[in-house]
């Protein structure tokens, strides 16, 4: 598809064509859309490309969250790229560590150079005549709409809103003098020297808050309505500093993202099929690192099994250093309302405030929050059909990049991109410009279940509803298994009848 409607990122506005096309447009310059592109110019080097990218900076999750403590929740040897070693100390990295491992990532490949910033996509419509996307794009400088074509569409644009955080409606907010904060717009200036600080929520960045902010704070609390599993690791990573002293850093990275993958892996299927051994062993270690004076049970006791949501992550013993040392505390009740002064609980007690932080979750967003349709057929998603968890049922050209929620996003950013490529050369192999997954029709009345099943997070549950449902039967699952994946996704893309593809009567 590089013929004369194709023109390189930097070679400025077609002559021919009033739009400009390429062949793959490339949605958001995050971790998966950097590593998209990437995959890309090595794999598909006739592939000319382009990035859009809504902020004013690549790095999406990792450039946008700067609260205090910023870090990874997964190890960088397996959120890393497949083709880029870590060669960090720390395995469990902060934030501003990750986006210059992308940025340096983007550099290595030229890719930066293919990068529009401030485009943000608003809807996209498919041709079959032509075979091509035509999108509709907000400059953000100009506040301008503009156009452009590609033949494939890559959404790289993550899973949630940018600019809405998840809104929980607390009762009397307004009435509270003090300073409620989302992490998601830390603002730079915030003094919180000496504060009383009251952190809401339970999840990976509440527990990343508050440690961070204790070092500082006069005093820090953690409301919960309910406890999450918390485990503990070093967040550096003996095995891969060890290997790097005695081999290239390259093989060095490959051994041990193969190791903490296989473990990964290991410690999640044990914990599904045990989970009150699981259960057992996360609470003996909490009972080892907090005393057995302090209320494991209340606090960090979860009534779910292990794995039902996602583990929370504490590098280096931190948050409980944090509540031993008196500069942290964790209260587990109901909001009643707040006060002028603070936050008053249903049980009757009333927490003071300075600051509070709502770390109450994430507003899931599909593709981005844009539109899309084919052939004039607006596209609702949730009454289609999910092919491998990244393409959709009857919806051409287009693939969109979901991590798992059980080991490390990056491990299925990168299956995901290979499949693309080897799908992008099949087309140019065999002369085609249109791949579309269609479920046959003796499948049409299979059995459904939502499009992540098993994983009862609320934040994911708040929009299972918009997104397309899986089958019970591959390739129309969405398995979150990474070696399943592994399989399914690298089976012959011309043995694999679930995929339809044509050339368009018109090009």
């Amino acid at each position: 598809m590089s013929g004369s409607l194709a023109q390189h990122a930097d070679e400025g506005p077609t002559t021919e064509l009033s739009i400009e096309h390429r062949d793959v447009i490339i949605v958001g310059a995050g971790l998966s859309g950097i590593g998209a592109a990437c995959h890309l110019t090595e794999k598909c080097p006739d592939r000319n490309y382009l990035i859009l990218e809504s902020r004013k900076a690549m790095g999406g999750t990792w450039d946008l969250f700067r609260y205090p403590g910023i870090r990874s929740d997964s190890d960088m040897h397996t959120l890393g790229y497949s083709f880029k070693p870590w060669e960090g100390a720390k395995a469990i990295a902060d934030g501003p560590s990750i986006v210059d491992y992308v940025r340096e990532t983007a550099a290595e490949h030229a890719v930066d150079q293919h990068i529009r910033y401030g485009h943000r996509l608003l809807s996209a419509s498919w041709s079959s005549a032509q075979s091509i996307w035509t999108l509709e794009i907000r400059q953000s400088d100009s506040d301008k709409t503009v156009q452009m074509t590609c033949n494939f569409l890559y959404m790289c644009s993550g899973y949630y809103s940018y600019e809405t955080p998840h809104d929980p409606k607390f009762p009397e907010v307004a009435s509270f003098k003090g300073q409620v904060i989302r992490p998601q717009f830390w603002p730079e200036d915030l003094d919180y020297h000496d504060k009383t600080v009251v952190i809401i929520g339970s999840g990976a960045t509440a527990m990343t808050l508050v440690p961070a902010m204790a070092k500082k704070a006069k005093q820090v609390t953690m409301l919960q309505r309910s406890p999450t599993y918390v485990l503990s690791r070093p967040s550096e990573d003996w095995f891969a500093n060890g290997l790097r002293k005695i081999m290239p850093s390259s093989w060095a990275y490959a051994i041990t993202r193969f190791r903490n993958t296989l473990f990964q892996e290991f410690l999640f299927k044990q914990a599904r099929k045990y989970p009150a051994m699981a259960k057992h062993l996360l609470i003996r270690q909490l009972r080892k690192q907090l005393g057995k004076d302090y209320d494991v049970e209340k606090h960090f006791t979860p009534s779910y099994n292990p794995w039902d949501q996602r583990l929370c992550l504490v590098p280096d013993d931190d948050l409980f250093k944090a509540i031993n040392s008196g500069s942290a505390t964790v209260v587990t009740d109901h909001i009643q309302r707040f006060t002028e002064t603070g936050i008053e609980l249903k049980s009757g007690q009333n927490l003071k405030a300075d600051i509070v932080v709502s770390a109450t979750g994430l507003e899931l967003e599909v593709m981005g929050g844009a539109t899309f349709n084919v052939d004039g057929r607006a596209i609702d998603f949730a009454t289609l059909t999910t092919y491998k968890g990244f393409m959709v049922s009857d919806v051409p050209n287009m693939v969109s990049t979901f991590g798992y929620v059980n080991a490390s996003w990056t491990l299925r950013a990168d299956l995901i991109s290979e499949w693309v490529c080897r799908a992008l050369n099949h087309m140019t192999k065999t002369k085609t410009s249109k791949i579309v997954p269609v479920v046959p029709e003796s499948l049409k009345n299979m059995p459904t279940k939502d499009w992540i099943a098993d994983f009862p997070a609320g934040y994911l549950q708040r929009a299972m509803h918009l997104q397309p449902k899986q089958g019970n039967q591959a390739p129309w699952v969405n398995s979150q298994d990474f070696r399943s994946e592994r399989a399914l996704f690298n089976l012959p893309i011309d043995t694999d009848d679930a995929l339809h593809f044509s050339a368009s009567p018109n090009r």
